[in-house]
């Protein structure tokens, strides 16, 4: 080989090392491919807007009967969904053309559950009922109803008889008193089972009734149960909602029951006991069924058995015996073995309106439009 090749041999293997290394070079500093960009986070789900729920009240909420009961049951409503639900209240609506005024607002409002807690509300509900077919409607003590319009109602004439077990051990002059508020088939029917109640105890008991036509107006039902009083009665029981029946007991010493709430606070000399309404189970149950999509239209009636009905804060000077057999009937309601309405029932002209043994069911106990045996006077607008 000539020194010309060997130097070209030479120079061409410096030039591939050159080259090897400037290309090594470039790989070791070429910078690392960025990071993929990471995952935006998922978007965390819209909160539930909640269940907006409203009252309508034919009293105020202070009434201490009727009303302070439905509204126990709304702040219970509340305690028990937290903040699923909304509710608010109108109270001391008439009923009236107001009603309908009322339960559109409500509607109109974004409430999609109403409660309308009086009978005299059935027809506005309806009307209101069938222009906000998204909403739900509840009627209390109705028994219409739509595809969205539910009737509910609470057994009170159960809490009228445990009363008038207690009436009938008590009573000294056997003449009992009974402040009325409206002529429709449930006052009536608590009126008969008030006597029926006493009765049992006491078959010569007779009881009076003064009418005032209006659910909450304490002057009328102070007049009232005065004349009960003057008339001779001197144990009262009351379908009104104000705790004046009782406060007029006290004030002139005669005894009396609550209605609707547990009034012992207004009388506590004249109080013998309080037929309450426990509204919480139904309103629980309805809202609960809305919240979950299983609200459906139909007719609810509670009582013992569920909880709504009972007599509650007995007096001290209540007869053993009288304290048994109440809480034998009470028992026997819950049961199913018992059976106020149960013949033979007479109306008090002496019409048959039972037979021996015969049962009402709820038709009939829905339809009462007369007075039992031992109930004086007619009932108005009868023949």
């Amino acid at each position: 080989m000539t020194d010309l090749h060997k130097r070209l041999v030479l120079r061409v293997a410096a030039l591939s090392a050159v080259s090897a290394a400037l290309v090594a070079c470039g790989k070791k500093d070429e910078p690392a491919p960025a990071p993929a960009p990471a995952a935006a986070p998922a978007s965390a789900p819209a909160a539930a807007e909640p269940l907006k729920v409203a009252f309508a009240y034919i009293g105020p909420v202070g009434d201490g009967g009727w009303t302070f009961a439905h509204d126990n049951a709304r702040k219970a409503v509340e305690k028990e969904f937290g903040d699923r639900v909304v509710t608010t209240y109108v109270e001391s609506v008439p009923e009236s053309a107001d009603a309908e005024r009322v339960l559109r607002d409500m509607a109109q409002q974004g409430n999609k559950l109403v409660f309308g807690t009086t009978f005299g509300y059935m027809e506005s509900m309806l009307k209101v009922a069938a222009d906000f077919k998204d909403v739900k409607f509840e009627h209390a003590t109705g028994y219409k109803t739509a595809e969205n319009m539910r009737a509910y109602d609470s057994r009170t004439y159960e809490g009228a008889y445990m009363a008038g077990v207690i009436a009938g051990a008590m009573t000294q002059s056997g003449t009992l008193g009974v402040v009325a508020s409206i002529p429709i088939p449930e006052v009536i029917r608590n009126i008969n089972s008030f006597t029926l109640g006493a009765q049992s105890v006491n078959p010569k008991v007779t009881t009076k009734v003064v009418w005032v036509n209006e659910w909450f107006n304490p002057p009328k039902e102070t007049e009232a149960a005065t004349a009960l009083i003057n008339g001779g009665a001197d144990v009262l029981m009351q379908n009104t909602d104000s705790s004046a029946v009782l406060q007029t007991a006290e004030k002139l010493g005669k005894r009396g029951f609550g209605w609707d709430s547990d009034m012992t606070a207004y009388g506590p000399k004249a109080h013998l006991g309080s037929a309450i309404i426990n509204w919480t189970p139904y309103y629980i149950k309805a809202v609960g069924e809305a919240l979950d999509g299983k609200w459906t239209t139909g007719r609810a009636w509670w009582g013992v058995k569920e909880g709504v009905i009972d007599l509650v804060s007995l007096a001290d000077d209540v007869p053993a015996e009288a304290k048994a057999k109440l809480e034998e009937v009470r028992n026997g309601i819950k049961a199913g073995t018992f059976q106020i309405w149960k013949g033979p029932i007479t109306d008090n002209t002496g019409k048959q309106v039972l037979a021996d043994g015969q049962v009402a069911d709820d038709q009939f106990l829905g339809g009462v439009n007369f007075y039992v045996q031992g109930v004086e006077g007619k009932v108005p607008g009868s023949n």
